[in-house]
């Protein structure tokens, strides 16, 4: 039986990532060690473990900063209310929030500034949502899922919003922002998705790479990685078998028995690295390499933060 490996493409670090991780990298060149970094920066276990090794210092609250001192905000994007607990210590603040989120912010602060409910599509416990719901918690409902979607109650139909989470599934979000609609007749939305480029063109790519044939999908990331996680599930819709992996080590040999064609991707999060390591493995196994070298050309590119470029 042939074997054959497909690179795909778009894969790996999106605009936001990048920016995210350089502008800790920057802070540790100019500042030096420790710097202090609120939540890990990216959702990618390779990525804190490196910078940890450099110096950085990950806390979950900005109480175990020292007083005076830099806090690097993560991209997933931080509640108003930590803002403020930053300046009660008087630490200096990097934001690293990705543009992207930083959008969704802004949408709520202007839905909830016109007395409206709401509604914003995601995962209750991931890290963006809980930031984004921080903008107006009295006034923000997060819906998980459709029958959530169907059950949802607001105080005046009539007066409600839409945002959603940037890292969801496209045709899962479709699903629940349908029923929304139906129910709301109302219901205000922004004028450009929510859903971020890199999110949608990774999903797009998988399902392209399924559709010519792939039996097996790997998607290198973390567990916690949401976009990683829908990167599985957009290939397991379309029939494939795909399975999530940190790295090298977490590929099961098993996976491959009588697997002809193998796609291998990246979240968002995950760097190109690690990705090679198992097309290694693979070409090992007697795969033989195919697909996109280049793991993205979408030319978006985001200025760091201020701060950053003001000393970089």
């Amino acid at each position: 039986m042939s074997r054959a490996l497909d690179l795909i493409a778009p894969r790996g670090y999106c605009a936001g990532v990048d920016r995210a991780i350089e502008t800790v990298e920057r802070v540790l060149e100019e500042q030096g060690a420790p710097v202090y970094v609120r939540g890990e920066i990216v959702h990618n276990q390779h990525v804190v473990r490196t910078l940890a090794e450099r110096g950085a210092v990950f806390v979950d609250t900005p109480e175990e900063v020292p007083a005076g001192s830099t806090i690097i905000l993560s991209a997933h994007g931080s509640a108003p209310e930590i803002y403020e607990r930053c300046a009660a210590r008087d630490l200096t603040v990097i934001d690293a929030t990705c543009p992207l989120v930083s959008k969704v912010h802004a949408e709520v602060r202007r839905f909830a500034g016109r007395g409206a409910t709401v509604l914003l599509v995601g995962h209750a416990d991931h890290d963006e949502v809980v930031g984004t719901r921080g903008e107006a918690p009295e006034q923000v409902i997060v819906v998980e899922d459709i029958a959530q979607a169907e059950a949802v109650v607001v105080p005046d139909p009539e007066n409600v919003a839409l945002t959603t989470q940037t890292t969801l599934s496209l045709d899962d979000t479709a699903a629940i922002v349908a029923v929304l609609r139906r129910r709301f007749p109302a219901l205000a939305a922004p004028a450009s998705s929510d859903i971020c480029y890199a999110t949608q063109n990774r999903q797009d790519a998988v399902k392209g790479a399924v559709g010519t044939g792939a039996d097996l999908v790997l998607v290198v990331g973390s567990q916690n990685s949401s976009n990683s996680q829908r990167l599985v599930e957009v290939a397991r819709a379309g029939g494939a078998d795909a399975h999530l992996i940190d790295g090298v080590q977490d590929l099961d040999p098993a996976w491959l028995d009588g697997r002809a064609r193998v796609a291998l991707t990246a979240g968002a999060s995950a760097p190109e690295v690690l990705v090679q390591e198992v097309a290694a493995m693979l070409e090992g196994s007697g795969y033989q390499r195919g697909g996109e070298e280049e793991p993205t050309q979408e030319g978006v590119v985001f200025a760091l933060p201020r701060e950053v470029r003001a000393t970089g």
